[in-house]
């Protein structure tokens, strides 16, 4: 076993590639396999990326967010599809990591190019049933997706 590092130029690398792709966002996994019981990752969104609210119920898990470059909004909705709370994070503040609790609506938003965060919950990572997507908000991909997004970011 070795010790795996990330340099500087692989999260330029990370950036430029997100920059490049249809959705504007792409991680890097930290972790060997889906299987691991630790998700660890670094996520390169570009402003405009979409990222559906959603939450962890099966099973329940926390989801932690840690600020490593540019801006983010995190958005933690009611059940209703209200936007209950935003938490701006940065390297440099006001919060540079949060925790959301398990079974809780929440959307990530990048306010500026060239964001980065590192992201971590427990695994395994089943992609059928890691999220549950919110029913208040499109589908990625969906024509309404972008006035969604734009949605959330009116009142700030």
């Amino acid at each position: 076993m070795s010790v795996r590092s990330i340099a500087p130029s692989d999260l330029d690398d990370l950036s430029r590639a997100a920059q490049a792709g249809a959705r504007r966002r792409l991680n890097l996994n930290m972790h060997a396999d889906y299987a691991d019981p630790c998700q660890r990752l670094f996520n390169a969104v570009e402003p405009g990326s979409y990222l559906r609210p959603h939450r962890h119920t099966d099973p329940p898990k926390p989801e932690c967010f840690v600020a490593i470059r540019g801006r983010f909004l995190l958005l933690i909705f009611d059940d209703a599809g209200r936007i209950v709370e935003r938490i701006e994070l940065a390297p440099d503040g006001p919060v540079v990591a949060a925790e959301v609790p398990p079974g809780t609506w929440h959307g990530i938003v990048a306010l500026e190019p060239g964001s980065i965060f590192f992201e971590t919950k427990p695994g395994p990572y089943t992609p059928l049933s890691d999220k549950d997507f919110a029913p208040f908000a499109p589908a990625e991909g969906s024509e309404q997706a972008g006035e969604y997004l734009k949605s959330a970011m009116r009142d700030m």
